[in-house]
């Protein structure tokens, strides 16, 4: 058994009351939450040959969690949404009349403690907590919590299931589309500026063809790519951390020249530290130009089992595209349509091959056709 020596602290609260009953609404500092929190995850163990299932958290992703701890260093990042908790109430008293809620570790003389690192059980927001483990703590960095105390077990798992599976998810194609409504440059708006301007231009083989917030738009009938599949083809060709980017470029209002093996990364890295937007865009204009006219017949077949105009076709083309780009031009440099198309008419593969019978859907459908193409083309993903 730990000794542990008491430790407290309050913090202004307001009681709120619903049909579940009655639970707190406070702010707390991340190191504090970072402190008193635990996770308690789903798992199995074994009491005597009885399989017994424990805890109501999903496991940490070490990822997501990663993504979170470069995000709260960004100049902008904020956690607008509470965090939930679960607080034994021997670890908690509120005073009515100071609108104050005290929580504090709990040992008695019969044995039975709750240490400081244990006074929160997390049902929502482990992520967001895990990433603040290593932030600062001489800075500052509030969250907002919705305390319930001594809740049982069914409850808590219910409150998770509630907020975890109930709620809808917010399409990617959404995210990037709000984008445009920044004011500064980013990867991401970038990105958004040139998936919109290949749907809307005329001269576009992709007009009308992309699915704007991730959902069909009225009136059009072969949007078979959404938006966040086009942005997310193309943020890799001029960042390779779009986050770390926007926040340089919100602080500082430009990011550095990239270096020579950057570029050969990522070949529109120069021209989206110069702001030539419109250059990238055309570049990939052409290029999926020279696609549709190398294989028009596949281009404007959007039927059941039609693969090169929808996201497995797109995907692979987008995937191979830096290789048959650095073998025609330096970075940054303009490439007409006829150049690419050029190069694309030295694959033998015909438009009535491009069906999921030889390249099936998802990820290895997608490397398949790509490594068909550059083999065909008698490139590599090393030739650059």
């Amino acid at each position: 058994m730990i000794e542990e020596a008491p430790q407290s602290f309050d913090v202004p609260a307001i009681k709120l009351t619903q049909p579940m009953g009655d639970f707190f609404i406070a702010s707390i500092s991340h190191d504090r939450l970072v402190d008193i929190s635990y996770f308690d995850v789903r798992r199995m163990v074994k009491d005597r040959d009885i399989e017994k299932y424990l805890g109501i958290q999903r496991p940490l992703n070490k990822d997501r969690a990663h993504e979170l701890k470069q995000y709260v260093r960004t100049i902008d990042a904020c956690f607008p949404t509470g965090i939930v908790l679960a607080v034994d109430g021997r670890c908690a008293s509120f005073d009515e009349k100071t609108g104050r809620l005290t929580l504090s570790n709990y040992s008695d003389k019969d044995g039975n403690q709750v240490l400081y690192r244990e006074i929160a059980k997390v049902l929502d927001g482990q992520h967001r907590i895990a990433g603040l483990e290593d932030f600062p703590k001489d800075e500052r960095f509030d969250l907002n919590v919705s305390i319930f105390v001594d809740i049982e077990l069914e409850d808590q798992a219910y409150i998770f299931s509630i907020v975890n599976i109930s709620q809808t998810k917010v399409h990617k194609s959404l995210v990037y589309d709000l984008y445009e409504l920044s004011q500064s440059r980013s990867p991401q708006r970038t990105a958004h500026n040139i998936a919109i301007g290949l749907d809307r231009a005329p001269d576009s083989p992709l007009q009308n063809r992309i699915k704007r917030l991730g959902s069909a738009t009225p009136g059009r009938a072969r949007e078979f790519l959404t938006q966040a599949t086009v942005v997310e083809s193309i943020l890799p060709l001029i960042t390779k951390d779009s986050t770390a980017d926007r926040d340089v470029l919100k602080r500082l209002h430009a990011i550095a020249r990239p270096s020579q093996d950057e570029l050969r990364r990522m070949p529109f890295r120069g021209l989206f530290a110069s702001e030539e937007d419109v250059k990238i865009y055309e570049i990939i204009k052409n290029y999926m130009t020279a696609i549709s006219r190398r294989w028009n017949s596949a281009w404007q077949d959007t039927g059941k089992g039609a693969v090169l105009a929808k996201t497995n076709g797109y995907r692979a083309m987008m995937k191979v595209f830096p290789v048959i780009y650095l073998s025609l031009a330096k970075p940054g440099e303009m490439v007409a349509d006829f150049k690419f198309l050029e190069l694309l008419k030295k694959a033998k593969i015909e438009d009535f091959e491009f069906n999921t019978d030889n390249f099936q859907p998802g990820s290895s459908g997608e490397s398949a056709l790509a490594n068909r193409l550059l083999e065909e083309i008698g490139l590599s993903r090393g030739t650059r």
